[in-house]
């Protein structure tokens, strides 16, 4: 894990410890941003997608991908401040036993494609790991049923409510879910949109407010009456009450990063990417 560095806020004037965050490469390898902490952090007054991204290198295979940008709140008087970071360097990548330039790596999506750690769940379920996802399946779920191998999946780096509609859609594929069918147009920001597919119907909250025990009642409702699976997918995570709820219905919950990893949040999701469709 990286140290943690001192940020000075540039209202209060308050140091603030920062850690970096470390971002999996597809190759496998741990990527931190390299913060230039000789240049003053910039105070974040209008948050925008391009803002929100950062180029970083990856020292081992010289894979170049965008990751949230480095930023932290000020536990004084709240500012937040985007932290400078380095441009990638024109390095020489490494590949695996000193190969040459990307030796060894996998084609994958832009923004790496390996699971976080399944310990850690915070309480909008955030945290908790994706069963690993990055890897091909082998678990026995509760209910006795051997899962069929899968290949890895690719993620695709999430920026709008767009990409996180199709994100769910191509994870519910990656499940063994043929022909999801995705709305026409484009969705709305605010608004839920529905996937359905022969043998599930899956919701998708693209917007920024955790996911509450309304909306999981009513993906519950539809699925009932599909006799479908109910799946949920949240870029925000769930309330405490969504999740109990879940819990007893049986509701397989994901929340997706912007690195377009879905991460189960429950048992039943857990479940699900272990056995699949």
């Amino acid at each position: 894990m990286a140290e943690a560095v001192p940020v000075r806020c540039p209202a209060c004037m308050r140091e603030n410890g920062y850690t970096s965050p470390v971002f999996p490469c597809a190759c496998g390898s741990p990527v931190t941003p390299p913060l230039d902490l000789a240049s003053p952090p910039l105070p974040l007054t209008h948050r925008t997608w391009s803002q929100s991204w950062v180029a970083v290198r990856c020292g081992a295979c010289g894979r170049e991908s965008e990751w949230p940008h480095p930023e932290v709140g000020c536990g004084s008087c709240g500012t937040v401040v985007l932290l400078p970071v380095h441009p990638p360097e024109q390095a020489e990548p490494q590949g695996p036993g000193g190969a040459g330039p990307g030796a060894g790596v996998p084609e994958s999506s832009e923004g790496g494609g390996a699971p976080g750690a399944r310990d850690g769940v915070r309480a909008d379920g955030a945290g908790r790991g994706a069963g690993a996802p990055g890897r091909s399946e082998s678990r026995t779920s509760a209910s006795g049923r051997t899962p069929v191998p899968r290949p890895a999946f690719r993620p695709v780096t999430i920026r709008t409510a767009r990409d996180a509609v199709a994100t769910a859609a191509l994870y519910l594929r990656w499940l063994g879910f043929q022909d999801v069918r995705q709305p026409d147009g484009l969705p709305i920001p605010s608004a839920a949109v529905d996937l359905r597919a022969p043998g599930v119907v899956a919701q998708v909250d693209p917007t920024t407010t955790p996911a509450g025990l309304r909306a999981v009642e009513c993906v519950w409702l539809n699925g009932l009456t599909a006799s479908a699976t109910s799946v949920y997918f949240s870029l925000a995570g769930y309330t405490e009450e969504a999740r109990t709820r879940a819990d007893d219905l049986g509701i397989p919950l994901f929340v997706m990063d912007l690195t377009g990893m879905p991460q189960p949040v429950n048992d039943p999701a857990d479940a699900l990417v272990g056995t699949g469709a």
